[in-house]
């Protein structure tokens, strides 16, 4: 059973990654962070998150890679965070394992709604 309070955020940009961070973290989420694929697939399988927040373009693994490697092991609510804004995007994100998809620039409510949704999801399971 996933932590309820825990959100990993795998995210290249620092600025970004600082925003989701700072976002969530007074709503009371524990976070951690990954700044490419394969860092963000140990860390979801050490802390066992609720929700992972993931970045489509990354250096090295992609989103949509990284999704589908933790979807192999792991049953965390994953939310695509993207400035990608095509409809196919969003089609092949859904395909790789993600459960929402959020296009960037978002505002932070909009974010933590959507994490409240999917940790509410989880415990609906």
């Amino acid at each position: 059973m996933p932590n309820p309070n825990v959100v990993v955020v795998i995210e290249d940009d620092v600025d970004i990654r600082s925003l989701l961070t700072a976002t969530l973290e007074p709503v009371g989420f524990v976070v951690h962070t990954a700044v490419d694929g394969l860092t963000g697939i140990e860390t979801v399988r050490r802390t066992d998150p609720a929700v992972t927040t993931l970045d489509v373009s990354m250096p090295g693994l992609d989103g949509f890679e990284t999704a589908r490697r933790i979807r192999e092991f792991s049953t965390t609510r994953i939310l695509m965070v993207s400035a990608r804004v095509d409809a196919t995007e969003e089609r092949l994100a859904r395909e790789a394992g993600a459960d929402d998809y959020l296009t960037k620039p978002f505002r932070p409510r909009e974010l933590r709604a959507r994490v409240h949704a999917l940790v509410a999801a989880d415990d609906e399971d």
